[in-house]
């Protein structure tokens, strides 16, 4: 992003991973930078609202999916303080945005991040309910039915069926 800036005549003030902050661009450079950037998958957001939002989004991503476990503190604490903003602003430029409150956006991570560990079958259910602070299987479970349909056990039996047609063929 920083040689795409640089080529554009574009003077910045810092490039972090997947975002760049720029003093006043001309209407002819915010165009140019757009099609550049949707030439590589990227998208424009000069709105600092939808920014925010991205960056609530990219914080629970990264909570979910990347992190060896999840923080052990309530997600409403380490939303705020990793952004610095209330919570309660947060969550409701989140919902009036999104449609979604950030609880059922977590939820949702969670419940793909229980999917892929399923289909790893590295850590049984008791080990994947404690990876993501569920309170129990039980918990963890009923929420998985409650956004899938299936039990975590069936949809574990779905993935081996899955496997044994294939290595059957």
């Amino acid at each position: 992003m920083r040689s795409e800036l640089e080529k554009l005549g574009i003077v910045h003030k810092a490039v972090e991973l997947g975002e760049a902050e720029v003093d006043g661009i001309t209407d002819e450079q915010y165009e140019r930078l757009s099609a550049a950037l949707l030439g590589s998958g990227l998208e424009l957001i000069d709105n600092k609202r939808a920014m925010l939002i991205e960056r609530i989004k990219g914080l629970i991503v990264e909570m979910v999916h990347y992190e060896d476990e999840l923080p052990r503190t309530k997600n409403s604490g380490y939303i705020s303080g990793k952004l610095h903003y209330d919570y309660t602003y947060l969550s409701n430029l989140f919902s009036e945005a999104t449609g979604s409150t950030i609880e059922q956006f977590i939820i949702m991570h969670k419940i793909e991040r229980v999917k892929e560990l399923i289909i790893y079958d590295e850590l049984n259910l008791t080990e994947i309910a404690s990876k993501l602070n569920y309170s129990s299987v039980s918990h963890l479970s009923n929420q998985f039915k409650k956004i899938t349909g299936l039990t975590p056990s069936f949809f574990k039996s779905l993935k081996n069926n899955r496997r044994n047609t294939l290595e059957n063929m």
